[in-house]
This record gives structure tokens, C-alpha cells and sequence, in this order.
């Protein structure tokens, strides 16, 4: 047998800048989405019909000119559903379709079928409903005072808050609120669903979590699981959006593919997606804080109220990891933490990246920034001298140690690299001798828990088939919606089997081949499916190894065969690795494997919130410098330093994208995405029209992102760290400078009430406030 040529080598498959597996298919537009994909003969389209009331009683549905339209097929209700009309990822109190009773404005009541996606939605505006109306609840904080939750309120102590809040030399109390956010993915929910031989379902669905729309649809038509497959190839973003509530499409796609045995395509226009779908969670904070005087906390109570919505849908376990990231980087001694959940006659609120985490996290960085301005001191040294340190300082409220605790380094480096002092003299005096522009300057810290909340839900499969020229193709339970997770796991199995990446290829996530998957969610997405691939291609490497070893080893062992570079080296041999492959397929050695991973030593205990949550901890910092027109309230992120933990970094490009990334997304929720709703409950920001995210020019000129190298201490998949939603927190810095400039407009220790987001409504609100308690006679302050 010839010994292959040595040519250059490739670059490694792992720990290196690969480009996405999908990128050039992106800039050429031949990626497929679900809208792209050809439609199967005869294909009809749905189109929902919605509640125009926030909360009433049908009196009567009037669908006999909608019956009339052209092109109509046919119309579904909640009586034509032939299991349970639930489509809740959780509590079950999730209509796919209302029942003689809405609860929001924008709920579906109907779904009419058409031969066209324009027939469908004319149609549906032709419905007649008469309404009952019925008292409406639409705001949170009266729905706590009135008990009205979703579930029951939660609460976390630990030592003695009420003593020591009494017994502090300083106390500051106050109510805040953040907005909520609009998922705003560039694909809408859409849903695809053909009828398939022997009563079975084939569902093509936008959606992170396949399995779960297995359930769902199978559940509604009282079919076992294995009747139903549902594949998902790639989505077009995602945010946690389409984690549980790509259900009600799913359901209502395969329901009519079912009912009128042809394939049914449902696509929403953005509208009535926006209005149909839940967002992040509004949260409004109640706290007191008892601190001394260099600003160290020595008690914290706080209650948060969020807005669940009509429904329960996730926002218990959203409510869990806000309570489990208060302390964020801080060492929190004696804490009462309650989190109550509103129901309220508004779109049903779910997943969105971070998943609670940034609302928690951001309650106490607006506490120590207050702390900080009512001492007069600058804001980094006093969360500094709060940040969770060695033995003593080294627990969190909820029980867990922070083993991998890095932020004082990382954030010293941060503040030295950013020239952070330097900036702050110069801001200062800019702010002297400009009555007009101001400007701000914040360093904020993260500290993220990466796992799901439930344990059960940490696992994950793959399946790794290699073929005899040497290729490799690999399905796994994740999702890709652009976040790179497909590109993650080829480039791991890649190397587990020592070959070039341009030999590896993933399918689409597919319910008949990996079964029983989690959602690509809470930044596990690589961590698990990764692992999982990884076992499988392992085995299929020790295989080799022990037939190279049988065949070529002259008494080497299997263990001391080696796979690099296309090749294995056996027995003081190099054989290229597609001619092992083909001796070992006529040697009937297994090709293909299965692998399964489950992440190890996470335990939770739901009724006391204590635990184990997190198998570890992703760490960052950013600083930000704005400037604010205080005539206008406009501003313009003028430069962002961000430092973020990755580990080991399995594709340092990759991960950079989704830093950066993460950090707009999150400055958009904090500065302009507002939600408005009229009297009525009615969402009004329903459309790119009157709902403003971030654009290019938003992006400051001046953008520094760096990866922080820390190769994790825990046994991640090739000791790498999650990267999806731990940097949208960053965007804290831009939040809480735009807070310093107002500030800027009295004596810098006042702390302003900056609304989040701070639209330039809310800047001009609270430069009047800062102005006018500048203006105002001194007064004794409170402890």
C-alpha cells in the first residue's frame, strides 16, 4: 500500500476562525428557508383570523362570508380540533384556537385554508365576531396587588435580610421597571404540514425545539409520537421565540393538513406574528438595599413583578433564572428575593435570549449604580468592592459555589485596556464645559449561569455516519437559526476523528432520527450537542483504531493508533483515513454511531430555589461611552469595549459574531425597542413601522471585542464556554452610561429615573427630573 503524499496541512478543525458551514449559501441566497423550500402539489395556505378584544366572550363567530371568499377550502375552529385544544409548553392553559372566550388582542379564533397565501389572508378579514366584553387586566403591578398570577409567587432568602436591612448604616429604597422586547427574527413563525400514508404527519416547522412540536401536534390529533415527524433545517433567527410558541403554527398547520388531506402551508405576515406571539418579560422592581459607607451591601430585598400574560407558557422557569442572576457578579450575604408573575390580558410572554437572566441581573447593577451616585463615588469601585471573592464570598444565594470565578482579572484587564480612568478625567471635564452635549462613561460586569433550569432537560443525541470515501455526515438533536451550533459540532467531530472540516456535513435536525430533544436554548446548544457528537464519533474512531491496530499494527494497540490530518498512523505506517474506511467496511466494521451526553452534577431543588443549577458560569465586562443631546434626547454610542469569556474557544469567529451580536440585540432592548399598547390592550408597535430596532448606524464606529482566554475548568465539550446569551448583558454598559450622562446634566450624584428603554422621551423625562431636584432647596437625606 503507497503512503499518501504529504501535502499542506489542513487547518485544525477545532479552537480555529472557521466560517459558518452555511455562509456561502446565506450570501448567495441559495440557503433554503422555510419559505424558500418548493411547495408540494396541491399545497393550500392558512392565514389566523384574531380577536380584535383584550378580553370577552364570543357571542357569536360569523364565518359564512369568510365560507364565501374566493379560493377558500375551509375554516377551522377550536370544535374542529379532535384532542385537547392546548398547545402550552407547560401548564397545559394554552388554547391553539380560543373557545368561546379571548384573551388578548391578536389571540387566533379561526384559521380559514385557501389555494393561495393572499385568498387565505383576504378571507380572514371577512369574519363577523361579536363580542361580550369583559373586564380587561392590563396592567401588572395591579394584577399582583390583586393576586391574579399565572403561578404561585416565589421567594428565595437567605440569612437575615429584615435585621440587617434595620441595622444598616445606610439604606436606599426604590421602584424601576424594564420594557419588554419583540423577538423580531428576519423569518417569521412558519409552519408547512402534509398528510403522509397510514394516518402519519410530516411538519416542516421554524422552530427550536422539534421534539416538542412532535408532542404538540400529536398530542392534538391523537396520534402516537411516531406518527408525527417534524424536521427543522435552519431558521432564520430565532431568540427563544420559537422555542414554545412555534406550537400554535405547528398545531394549526398539521390540523388542517389532517382535516383536509392535502399539504397546508401557514405563514403569518409580520404583523399578526407580532401580535400573535409573546415577548421578554417586563419586569417592575420594588427594593431596599442596606449598604455602609463605602458601599458594600449588607442586605438586599427586592420583589419583581413580571408580565406572564394571559398565560403560564415558560415564564416560571423565566422567573427562576431572574431569581438565580440578582446576585449577578456580586457576593449578596443576606438577600429576599420574590418573584411574582402577572396575568394579564396581553400576548401570553416567553423564551427571549437570556431567558430572564438580564432582567435579574440588571436589578442589581441599577441598585449598586444608585448606591454609587448617592456616596459619590464611581460606580466601578463600588461594584468592585462587591464582586464575589475567595472562601466566605464565594457562594451564591441560591447554594452554589462559584468554583471559576475570573471577573476581578477580567474585569482588571478590561479597565486597564480601555484606559477606563483616563476616559472618565476627560468625560468629565467635557461635561464642564458643555452645556448642551453630555457624556457618559459605565463598566458593567456578567456573570451567567449556563445549564437549563430543569435537569432532565440537559441532554442530548447525535448520530455520526461515515461513509467509505471518507465523508461524514452528522445529525443531532440541535437547531440551527444562524447561531452557528451545526459549524460547532462539525468542526468537533472533525476532530475527534482528526479530519478536515470541509469532510464533515450536518442534516436537518430531524425527529425521526435523534429523539427526545431538548430546545436549542438557555446557551446550551453546542455544549450538549456537541458532547453528543462527539461520543459518537469516538466510538466510531476507537473501532478504527482497533481494526488498524488488527491490520497494520505489528503489535501496536489500539491505543496508540493516531488520527491527524486525513491520515492514520498505525504501526509506523500512514494510511490516508478514506482507505482505512474502505478496508474496514469490507472487514464489516461498524461505520455509523449513535452518541448521548448528560450533563453531570446538576441538581435543584424548585420548592426552596437552592441548588446546583448550573454545570458553570460565563463571565464578561464591557464599557461603554455615549453622548446624549440634552435639547433632543437623542445620543450615539460613541465606543464599546467587550470582553467575553468563551473558554477555549471552539470557533473564535463564530463566537465573536454572536458577542457582538448579543451586545446590539441588548442595547436595542434597553435604549429604543419600546412595546406600546392603546387603553384597550392593543398592541400598537406592531410592525417595522412603529417598532425600532437596531440599524447599522446604531453600531458604534468604535468597536473592541475581545475574547477572554480561560479554558474552562469544567469538562465542556473541548473545554469551550457558552456564547449565545451571556453578551447580551453587556449591553448594561450602554444603559447605565446613557444613566451617567443625564446624570451629568445636575452634580453627578443624583441618580436620575431613567426609564428602560431609554428612548429619547425617557432621556428628556429624566434630565427634567435631574434638573429640577437640582433646582430644588437641599433637604436632609435619608438613610
Amino acid at each position: 500500500m503507497s503512503t499518501p503524499r504529504p501535502g499542506p496541512a489542513p487547518p485544525p478543525a477545532a479552537h480555529y476562525p472557521h466560517p459558518h458551514e452555511s455562509a456561502h449559501l446565506h450570501v448567495s441566497g441559495e440557503a433554503m428557508y422555510f419559505d424558500d423550500l418548493p411547495e408540494l402539489a396541491g399545497t393550500a395556505h392558512a392565514a389566523l383570523g384574531l380577536a380584535t378584544q383584550a378580553h370577552a366572550r364570543i357571542v357569536r363567530l360569523g364565518l359564512d362570508a369568510v365560507r364565501a371568499m374566493p379560493g377558500v377550502i375551509g375554516v377551522l375552529t377550536a370544535a374542529d380540533i379532535p384532542g385537547p385544544n392546548d398547545c402550552g409548553p407547560i401548564m397545559h392553559d394554552d388554547p391553539i384556537l380560543a373557545d368561546g372566550e379571548v384573551h388578548y388582542a391578536g389571540q387566533p379564533v379561526f384559521a380559514v385554508i385557501a389555494a393561495s397565501h393572499e385568498a387565505a389572508r383576504r378571507a380572514a378579514r371577512a369574519a363577523v365576531i361579536d363580542y361580550a366584553p369583559l373586564p380587561a387586566m392590563l396592567d401588572p403591578l395591579e394584577a399582583a396587588r390583586r393576586q391574579s398570577l399565572v403561578l404561585p409567587p416565589m421567594q428565595l432568602v437567605r440569612g437575615d435580610p429584615a435585621a440587617r436591612l434595620a441595622g444598616a448604616p445606610r439604606r436606599l429604597a426604590g421602584q424601576w421597571q424594564v420594557g419588554g422586547q419583540e423577538h423580531f427574527y428576519l423569518e417569521g413563525q412558519i409552519a408547512c404540514a402534509a398528510p403522509r400514508e397510514d394516518g402519519c404527519i410530516q411538519l416542516w416547522s421554524s422552530t427550536q425545539h422539534p421534539t416538542e412540536m412532535q408532542h404538540v401536534v400529536a398530542q392534538m390529533l391523537g396520534l402516537a409520537a411516531n406518527r408525527v415527524v417534524v424536521e427543522t433545517r435552519r431558521m432564520g433567527g430565532g431568540f427563544g421565540g420559537k422555542e414554545s410558541q412555534s406550537a400554535l403554527f405547528a398545531c394549526v398547520a398539521a390540523l388542517a393538513a389532517w382535516t383536509f388531506r392535502r399539504p397546508v402551508k401557514l405563514r403569518p405576515d409580520r404583523d399578526d406574528d407580532i401580535l400573535i406571539t409573546g415577548k421578554r418579560h417586563d419586569f417592575h422592581y420594588d427594593y431596599e438595599v442596606g449598604f455602609d459607607d463605602d458601599g458594600r451591601v449588607l442586605a438586599l430585598r427586592i420583589e419583581m413583578v413580571a408580565r406572564a400574560g394571559f398565560s403560564a407558557d415558560l415564564s416560571g422557569p423565566v422567573a427562576t433564572r431572574a431569581v438565580c442572576h440578582v446576585d449577578n457578579a456580586y457576593y449578596l450575604s443576606d438577600v429576599d428575593i420574590r418573584a411574582l408573575l402577572a396575568r394579564t390580558n396581553t400576548q401570553s410572554n416567553t423564551a427571549f435570549r437570556g431567558f430572564g437572566g438580564p432582567q435579574g441581573a440588571l436589578a442589581i447593577e441599577h441598585v449598586l449604580d444608585s448606591i454609587a451616585r448617592t456616596l459619590g463615588r464611581d460606580p466601578l469601585d463600588v461594584r468592585r468592592l462587591n464582586f464575589y471573592g475567595g472562601e466566605g464570598r464565594d457562594t451564591t444565594p441560591y447554594g452554589q459555589t462559584v468554583a471559576d470565578n475570573v471577573i476581578l482579572e477580567l474585569v482588571a484587564e478590561l479597565e486597564a485596556d480601555s484606559d477606563y480612568r483616563a476616559r472618565r478625567a476627560e468625560i468629565a471635564a467635557f461635561n464642564a464645559a458643555s452645556p448642551v452635549l453630555k457624556k457618559g462613561l459605565a463598566l458593567t460586569p456578567v456573570k451567567f449561569g449556563i445549564s437549563f433550569n430543569l435537569s432532565h432537560l440537559n441532554q442530548a443525541g447525535a448520530l455520526v455516519h461515515v461513509y467509505t470515501d471518507g465523508s461524514v455526515l452528522v445529525n443531532h438533536g440541535g437547531t440551527e437559526m444562524g447561531q452557528g451550533v451545526n459549524t460547532k459540532v462539525c468542526q468537533v467531530v472533525a476532530h475527534e476523528l482528526g479530519i478536515s472540516l470541509t469532510r464533515v456535513r450536518a442534516t436537518a435536525t430531524d425527529t425521526s432520527k435523534v429523539a427526545n430533544t431538548s430546545a436549542t436554548a438557555a446557551s446550551t446548544g453546542a455544549d450538549l450537542n456537541g458532547q453528543a457528537a462527539a461520543d459518537a464519533a469516538r466510538r466510531i474512531r476507537l473501532r478504527l483504531a482497533e481494526f488498524a491496530a488488527r491490520s497494520w499494527g505489528d503489535g501496536a494497540s489500539a491505543a496508540e493508533v493516531r488520527f491527524a490530518d486525513d491520515q492514520v498512523h498505525v504501526g509506523g505506517r500512514t494510511l490516508a483515513f478514506a482507505e482505512v474506511l474502505r478496508q474496514a467496511y469490507l472487514a464489516r466494521v461498524q461505520l455509523w454511531s449513535e452518541g448521548f451526553y448528560a450533563t453531570p452534577g446538576l441538581h435543584w431543588d424548585a420548592k426552596s430555589l437552592s441548588g446546583h443549577p448550573f454545570y458553570y458560569f460565563a463571565y464578561g465586562a464591557a464599557v461603554s461611552e455615549v453622548i446624549v443631546d440634552t435639547l433632543t434626547g437623542e445620543w450615539r454610542l460613541l465606543r464599546a469595549d467587550l470582553v467575553h469569556d468563551a473558554g477555549d474557544s471552539i470557533n473564535p469567529a463564530i463566537d465573536r459574531g454572536q458577542v457582538e451580536g448579543a451586545f446590539i440585540q441588548g442595547m436595542g432592548w434597553l435604549t429604543m425597542e419600546e412595546l406600546c399598547r392603546d387603553a384597550d390592550g392593543r398592541l400598537l408597535t406592531h410592525a417595522p413601522s412603529t417598532y425600532k430596532i437596531p440599524a447599522a448606524h446604531d453600531c458604534p464606529a468604535d468597536l473592541r471585542v475581545r475574547l477572554y482566554p480561560n479554558r474552562n475548568s469544567e469538562d465542556t465539550i473541548l473545554r469551550s464556554k457558552a456564547v449565545g446569551e451571556p453578551p447580551l448583558l453587556l449591553a448594561f454598559s450602554v444603559w447605565f452610561a446613557l444613566r451617567d450622562a443625564v446624570a451629568a446634566t445636575g452634580d453627578g450624584r443624583s441618580n436620575p429615573p431613567l426609564r428602560a428603554p431609554a428612548t429619547p422621551e425617557a432621556i428628556l423625562d429624566a434630565i427634567d427630573a435631574v434638573r429640577a431636584q437640582a433646582a430644588a432647596p437641599a433637604t436632609t437625606p435619608a438613610t
